[in-house]
C-alpha cells in the first residue's frame, strides 16, 4: 500500500492499493475511487464495537474498501481545515486521539473508546470519551488547524490549553489541572483548567479545535430578522 497526503487547507489522502488490500472508512468518508474495488458496510467489531465508536464521535456502520487487482486507487478526504496525519500501529505502539479524528485504516487496525478519568472528563476540554487505535497497521486522522509534533521525554510535561490537545500514545499521561491563582482564572482568558501531558512519548497538538472555532463564530450569526 502506498498513501499520499495532499491539499490544504482541506486535505485528502489517495491510497494506492494491491488486490486483496483493504482500507475502511466511517460511512460516506470515501471522495471518490478507481474502478476494481469492492465496498461492504458493517458494524466492524459487532455491534457494542460500533456503539463505543459512536461514544467517540464516529459512525455506528463503516464501509471497508477491498482492491480487486493491483494500483487501484482511492481518496479520503478531511471533513475540517486542518491537517490528515498518518499513524502506524504496533510494535506496542498504541494511541489515543480526540473525537472524530478517525479518517480510514488498515483492516488490523481497532478503533475503540477511550474512557477518561472524571476530572480529566470534566475539566480536561476533551471530554470523558476519547478515540484509542491499537492493533496493527496504518491509521489516517484528521486534525484540526496546524499540527505541531512533540517528543516528551520521560517525566516531562507539558501543559495544554483545552480543546488543543490532538493525539498522544499511550505511554503519555494524561490529566488536568487548575490554573493557580485568582485574577489569572477571572482574568487570564484561558478558562479553569489546562490539559497535562507527561512524557515519555508523542504528541500532537493543535492549533485550533473545532469547538473552538464554532464557539467564536457563533456571535457572528444572525439570529433572525432585523425589522425595518
Amino acid at each position: 500500500m502506498h498513501y499520499r497526503i495532499f491539499g490544504t487547507p482541506m486535505p485528502a489522502v489517495t491510497l494506492t492499493l494491491d488486490r486483496g488490500e483493504e482500507i475502511y472508512t466511517q460511512s460516506g468518508g470515501m471522495i471518490w475511487m478507481s474502478e476494481g474495488f469492492s465496498m461492504e458496510t458493517n458494524m466492524k467489531g459487532g455491534l457494542l464495537g460500533g456503539i463505543g465508536r459512536m461514544f467517540a464521535g464516529e459512525s455506528l456502520f463503516l464501509a471497508t474498501y477491498a482492491a480487486q487487482h493491483d494500483n487501484a486507487e482511492i481518496t479520503m478526504a478531511s471533513s475540517f481545515p486542518g491537517e490528515i496525519r498518518m499513524l502506524e500501529i504496533g510494535s506496542g505502539k498504541e494511541y489515543i486521539a480526540q473525537k472524530n479524528a478517525f479518517l480510514c485504516a488498515t483492516k488490523n487496525v481497532s478503533v475503540s473508546a477511550y474512557v477518561t478519568g472524571v476530572k480529566a472528563g470534566f475539566f480536561g476540554g476533551e471530554g470523558f470519551i476519547l478515540q484509542k487505535y491499537s492493533g496493527q497497521g496504518l491509521a489516517f486522522l484528521e486534525l484540526d488547524g496546524t499540527i505541531v509534533e512533540r517528543e516528551l521525554a520521560p517525566g516531562e510535561v507539558i501543559k495544554v490549553n483545552t480543546g488543543n490537545v490532538a493525539a498522544f500514545e499511550t505511554s503519555v499521561e494524561y490529566s488536568s489541572e487548575m490554573i493557580k491563582g485568582f485574577a489569572n482564572v477571572l482574568f487570564g482568558g484561558e478558562g479553569l483548567f489546562l490539559t497535562t501531558l507527561k512524557g515519555p512519548g508523542k504528541v500532537w497538538l493543535q492549533t485550533m479545535s473545532a469547538a473552538g472555532l464554532a464557539q467564536r463564530i457563533i456571535p457572528y450569526i444572525p439570529t433572525g430578522r432585523s425589522s425595518n
